[in-house]
């Protein structure tokens, strides 16, 4: 069996120029070495297989290499790299210290490689200093780390710093192509570009993902094979399900969810990617941001084509109840039907059916018991009388204006008599039932329950044409103000209890009816009884003004349902006991530790908030 080499360390870069997706950092280094710039104590720092420890490397290569050299030659004696993990101590940096001294007996420099050198404690990294800052001539420092936050600011200050960026989808996807050419795999586009994706920006993670697969599917590299070994969804799954979205199949898209599940795949990785799914469709809308796709042509058409089918503003309401069902989905206690929910919401964007559509519609006359008889010619000419009135009110009829038998013998006009029917202040259906009931026999008519006892004031009609009528219409709505029946008295005797109990049914009626303000008022505090008397304590002058303008309404629920009319409202304020009703959580945390301080003791030990 022949020794199999992984595709990492077979393609790993011997030059600058194959380094994949660092051409800022590899054209730096090579121009320092080129006008000799470069600096004794570098820190390379970036995500995990994006090239730093290649590129230490072939920086140590380079800055030996000179025409006495053969090209091939590795100077693996002046290269010395060491693994932070594991010599993380002071005995392992005194021990480098020592080595340092002594110059290289081939090449020019000696150059130590430090890997992980966030791993390093904090007295070996002291004891690193000094030789950091003033090394040999001939010693150069190479340090490596994913986590540049956990070195100490000495040590920063002391190293030229170059960040690696995660590779691109596009570079990593074109350097497996060129593996995949070399050892004469067929590989699909699309295959290559999950692949790509699954790595997140790592090149190394990329080919071993690629080596793997391959392992699998031999020469024929498929996106089906790609998915199948990946345990991916692809993005075939999410054009499915949105197209299920947009034909409004909510029993079709359980199922698909379901078909997932069983599939062993995450609902939350699930609803997450079918979030970048809208995102990825709403940049197909605009050729500016189709670029913003990382896709192959294929796939890229294929969004297109489905892009089509959607409007942006379902796109932005997808995308808003996948990321809300994304973020609630940890905390949620049943996660399937959460994420069940989202879908059925999703289906509902486009669904125009009854409950959607909100415009009027006209009742028709069969849904009435008694359906309205038709008006007679005399109504009908009475109302178009009064809609004349009610659009041309300053203009006076015909039969108003000064006529010749009006004028005086000196050419003035005399004063025209007001019309009581033009001036009447009885609507077009007042009218018409009063016209009616004129018409009706004397057998037909219905007593009136309440007469009027004056019936000057009944037959008073002012004009609404001036300030002077004006005056006269208080007038008599204070005269018929006078002439109303005096309300019955009610004396019934009734306990605090009962009070209680009809307070709390009028707080009821308020919760049902949206008056949750002023229920939350009411049951501020019950009320107290002293003689005929209620009294009501609040905390807060605010809530007494809200709740005397709706005091009229409770007095005369309280009269009738207490049968007594004799009771009055006293509301007193007392701010002093607005603090049992309210408490900020700091509030709440002081009293506790009043009563335990070991309460603060827990707070600091596990850096809890309030």
């Amino acid at each position: 069996m022949e020794h199999f080499v992984v595709s990492a360390r077979k393609y790993r870069p011997q030059t600058f120029k194959d380094v994949v997706g660092q051409q800022a950092i590899t054209n730096t280094l090579a121009n320092a070495i080129q006008h000799n710039h470069l600096a004794q104590a570098l820190l390379f720092t970036g995500p995990r297989g994006v090239g730093k420890t290649t590129c230490a490397r072939i920086l140590a290569k380079m800055i030996n290499q000179d025409e006495n050299h053969a090209p091939d030659e590795d100077f693996a004696f002046n290269i010395f790299e060491l693994d932070a993990a594991s010599n993380n101590s002071v005995d392992d940096i005194r021990n480098l210290i020592d080595q340092v001294r002594i110059p290289p007996q081939v090449g020019n420099y000696k150059v130590y490689i430090i890997d992980e050198v966030h791993m390093l404690s904090a007295s070996a990294f002291n004891a690193f200093l000094k030789t950091l800052e003033e090394p040999p001539k001939h010693a150069i420092f190479i340090l490596a780390t994913t986590e540049k936050h956990k070195i100490i600011p000495t040590i920063l200050s002391r190293c030229q710093i170059f960040d690696f960026k995660r590779i691109t989808v596009t570079d990593a996807k074109n350097y497996l192509s060129y593996i995949a050419e070399q050892e004469g795999v067929n590989a699909d586009e699309d295959a290559l570009q999950i692949i790509a994706q699954k790595a997140d920006g790592a090149m190394r993670d990329a080919l071993s993902i690629y080596d793997r697969v391959v392992s699998f599917s031999g020469n024929d590299l498929t996106r089906q094979a790609v998915t199948e070994n990946l345990n991916v969804l692809d993005y075939d799954t999410y054009m499915k399900v949105t197209d299920l979205i947009l034909e409004n199949n909510i029993p079709g898209l359980l199922v698909t969810y379901n078909d997932i599940l069983s599939s062993g795949f995450d609902g939350h990785h699930f609803i997450a990617g079918l979030a970048s799914h809208f995102r990825d469709l709403l940049v197909c809308k605009d050729q500016k941001t189709i670029s913003l796709l990382e896709v192959g042509e294929q796939t890229k058409r294929r969004y297109f084509e489905q892009s089509q089918k959607t409007s942006h503003q379902f796109l932005l309401e997808g995308i808003n109840l996948a990321n809300d069902c994304d973020l609630k989905y940890k905390s949620s206690r049943n996660q399937r039907l959460l994420v069940e929910l989202c879908l059925m919401q999703l289906a509902s964007i486009t669904f125009d059916g009854e409950k959607k559509k909100s415009e009027r519609r006209i009742i028709p006359p069969g849904q009435f018991e008694n359906p309205a008889s038709p008006l007679s010619s005399e109504e009908r000419k009475l109302i178009q009388n009064n809609e004349y009135a009610a659009n041309d009110s300053v203009a006076p009829k015909e039969s108003q204006l000064p006529s010749e038998k009006n004028k005086t013998p000196d050419g003035a006009c005399e004063p025209v008599k007001e019309n009581p029917e033009y001036y009447s202040e009885k609507s077009p259906a007042e009218e018409i039932q009063q016209k009616k009931a004129t018409t009706t026999p004397p057998a037909a008519r219905k007593p009136e329950t309440e007469p009027v006892t004056d019936t000057s004031v009944q037959k008073e009609k002012v004009s609404g044409l001036s300030l002077k009528s004006i005056r006269a219409k208080k007038e008599i709505a204070a005269k018929q103000q006078a002439n109303v029946p005096a309300e019955k008295e009610m004396t019934s005797e009734f306990s605090e209890t009962q009070l209680q109990l009809a307070w709390n049914e009028y707080v009821q009626r308020l919760k049902k009816s949206g008056e949750k303000i002023l229920a939350s008022i009411l049951e501020t505090d019950l009320p107290k009884l002293k003689e005929r008397e209620i009294i009501i304590e609040l905390p807060a002058e605010t809530m007494k003004i809200d709740l005397e303008r709706a005091q009229n309404k409770l007095m005369g629920f309280l009269k009738n349902k207490l049968h007594n009319s004799q009771i009055s409202l006293t509301i007193l304020v007392n701010e002093s006991s607005a603090k049992k009703f309210a408490f900020t959580p700091i509030e709440k945390y002081n009293k506790l530790k009043e009563k335990n301080p070991l309460i603060d003791k827990l707070r600091s030990t596990f850096d809890l908030d309030v």
